[in-house]
């Protein structure tokens, strides 16, 4: 156990803890709910009781009233609490890699916006879940989910949804139909296809300097690094992947994912695939942006849900605004005559050159292989959704009144309308970007 949790669970059977809106407990190796924590019921909003080994939680956890988010990843639960159904503020729900299998109607909270159920077992999912008129946010990847229920159909404000490595047959009809949805992904389902043809080079391990940690995200660790090939060097990005199932999916998708972008200049595709590593992790070496580039947004938080955080300080120039939004356009519209979505098209995946407005489309966690026809548009239109937002945010932090901005206004409101059916195509907005 960890020192600081070590203490925090000392000073909480001590009582010390009166009035706290906030306990975590990680890795405390806790076996049962420490009854104690109903002692804060009336001013605890988050609690974390991550990693632990409880394999239940009371059915009367509603008493704790106030209690707005609950993290109970990597405890063996198999079934979803049903007490969880009676904590009427209770808005974000996270039980990964639990070992779920069971999640009945009863133990979904009224005011559920966002619920993470990645890495489990679970096949079937009850029809109270298109019940919850604030769903927002759904993370379902690694799971043996063959169907999902219609009730979801329903869900007017769910924007973000994960759906990969799963039993999935095919996506359903409504989904496509969902004004708000702007995020998604399905790779390593059955029924998704076979990504374009990549011609990237395997690349030997031993061919590579590890240089300096550049960054890390859920699914690996970007280096800075020197490829050694013949007499010839170059400096370049390597992703080593940590080879876990990720919120997005399985890293050997977006592995592939990347290599099938092919090269674009607004996207940071991947040279090559390396081979031969000591201990057999997975890794793509990836072009190196210029210094100076930096990412445009951090991600979402507890309180944004599945929107961006931005810098309060950042504003954006007016030709720099111009440059970043024809940029990710750009990678979109490529990634889409490709047969790929990008899944994923947010500010805390885009790097940027704030100077010039220049960028690239980063992260590929949440790619998907397209299908033909119809059904392919259709899904493009919810990924235009996702730009649409993001133009807005750039506009937001931009001068209101320049040139260009009203006509950029009206392709924001294009982009993200109710209607998908009636959102341009990426094709679209790019030339009239351009």
């Amino acid at each position: 156990m960890p020192d600081a949790t070590h203490d925090t669970l000392a000073a909480l059977r001590r009582g010390d803890l009166a009035g706290a809106r906030t306990l975590r407990l990680p890795a405390a190796g806790l076996t049962a709910f420490p009854p104690e924590i109903f002692g804060l019921a009336d001013t605890l909003e988050l609690l974390d009781l991550s990693g632990n080994a409880l394999s239940a939680l009371p059915d009367d956890l509603g008493r704790l009233k106030r209690l707005e988010v609950l993290f109970c990843s990597g405890n063996p639960v198999s079934q979803l609490p049903p007490g969880l159904g009676n904590c009427t503020a209770l808005s974000q729900v996270g039980f990964r890699g639990c070992g779920l299998t069971d999640v009945p109607g009863e133990a979904l909270p009224p005011r559920l916006r966002w619920l993470t159920l990645t890495d489990n077992r679970i096949a079937h999912l009850p029809d109270e879940l298109g019940a919850r008129p604030r769903l927002q946010k759904l993370m379902l990847s690694g799971n043996r989910l063959r169907t999902l229920p219609d009730s979801l159909a329903g869900c007017e404000n769910l924007e973000l949804i994960r759906l990969a490595a799963n039993r999935l047959d095919a996506l359903p009809a409504w989904l496509t139909a969902l004004p708000g949805l702007a995020w998604t992904s399905w790779a390593g389902n059955a029924f998704e296809g076979d990504a374009p043809r990549s011609a990237a080079a395997a690349i030997p391990f031993a061919d590579l300097d590890l240089g300096p940690l550049l960054g890390e995200g859920t699914s690996g660790r970007v280096h800075r690094a020197l490829w050694r090939s013949g007499a010839t060097q170059q400096a370049v990005a390597l992703k080593l992947f940590k080879g876990a199932m990720t919120s997005d999916g399985l890293p050997e998708r977006e592995m592939e994912a990347c290599l099938a972008a092919g090269a674009h200049q607004n996207l940071t595709g991947a040279l090559g695939r390396i081979t031969d590593h000591p201990d057999g992790a997975d890794g793509l070496v990836m072009p190196l942006l210029p210094p100076g580039w930096r990412v445009l947004a951090g991600p979402p938080s507890l309180a944004s849900c599945s929107r961006d955080v931005y810098d309060p300080a950042l504003r954006i120039a007016p030709a720099a605004l111009l440059r970043l939004v024809r940029d990710v356009a750009a990678g979109l519209a490529h990634l889409h005559a490709r047969g790929l979505l990008h899944g994923d098209v947010y500010g805390h995946n885009i790097l940027w050159d704030a100077a010039t407005g220049a960028a690239a489309l980063s992260d590929f966690g949440a790619a998907s292989v397209l299908p033909d026809g119809p059904a392919g548009a259709a899904l493009q239109r919810i990924e235009v959704r996702a730009f649409g937002l993001l133009l807005g945010e750039a506009l937001d932090r931009s001068d209101a009144d320049f040139s260009d901005a009203a006509g950029l206004r009206d392709l924001e409101r294009a982009c993200v309308q109710a209607d998908v059916g009636a959102r341009p195509a990426m094709a679209e907005v790019l030339r009239a970007l351009s």
